[in-house]
């Protein structure tokens, strides 16, 4: 039988990296918000899919009036988030069944590709857990925080240190899974080490499959990210 399939869009965050009163995932790119672009990606990717949105609780009547204003017509799971990101995804993960397909994704990656959606939910069907990642690009440094002679604050190599750049990739979402292999892995206790739900998945001894993401896939997190995610839907927008 297929599984059926979910998305849990993760837009709890308070955005204080951004700056300004409004959360990252609700401010505007091109007329949208970073949020909606985001959702809309699966929804196009997968009709019919089933979308559990985790909002910060102070801004679900915010987000619930913009879906109106703005006729966003996509109904939605909405789930308040937790203390922690891996709290706020076991919140979510309440409202998935098992026996799904069910992806994680950061609801400030926007652009990720309805194609890469596509094809990983196909290739999910087979495996418990698909991470996309991209091979590193840049050289690495090892570095220490330091202090100078004055006592500020430095950074300094580490001796004999040394990063194989060929080994390293960063990990992107959507993060697919069969569901009660995730929901099992997050019933574990939570630890400062889950940066991810990958990790959450490994340190329960599942195995973790890959394929590699797009490199035009960003997380939107600084004000920075904010000039190139307009960029990047600018180039969208004409080809």
């Amino acid at each position: 039988m297929e599984r059926k399939k979910y998305v849990v869009i993760m837009a709890a965050g308070s955005g204080t990296r951004m700056g300004g009163d409004l959360p990252k995932q609700f401010m505007e790119i091109g007329g949208k918000a970073i949020l909606r672009r985001t959702i809309e990606a699966f929804v196009q990717a997968c009709p019919g899919i089933t979308v559990v949105t985790v909002l910060p609780e102070v801004h679900v009547g915010y987000w619930r009036d913009y879906c109106i204003k703005s006729n966003f017509i996509c109904p939605q799971i909405i789930v308040k988030g937790g203390i922690t990101r891996f709290h706020s995804v076991r919140n979510a993960l309440s409202k998935v069944p098992d026996g799904a397909l069910v992806a994680v994704h950061d609801g400030v990656r926007p652009f990720v590709s309805p194609e890469l959606i596509r094809k990983m939910y196909e290739r999910a069907a087979h495996v418990p857990a698909l991470i996309p990642v991209l091979p590193c690009v840049d050289t690495m440094k090892m570095l220490e925080k330091k202090k100078d002679a004055d006592g500020n604050p430095v950074l300094g190599e580490i001796p004999g240190a040394h990063v194989d750049r060929e080994l390293l990739y960063g990990a992107q979402t959507p993060q697919i899974f069969h569901s009660e292999i995730l929901g099992e892995a997050y019933s574990q206790a939570y630890d400062t080490a889950f940066t991810d739900d990958a990790s959450v998945v490994s340190a329960h001894g599942k195995k973790l499959s890959f394929v590699i993401g797009e490199r035009l896939n960003i997380k939107i997190t600084t004000q920075e990210d904010l000039v190139l995610a307009k960029a990047i839907l600018e180039v969208i927008c004409r080809s």
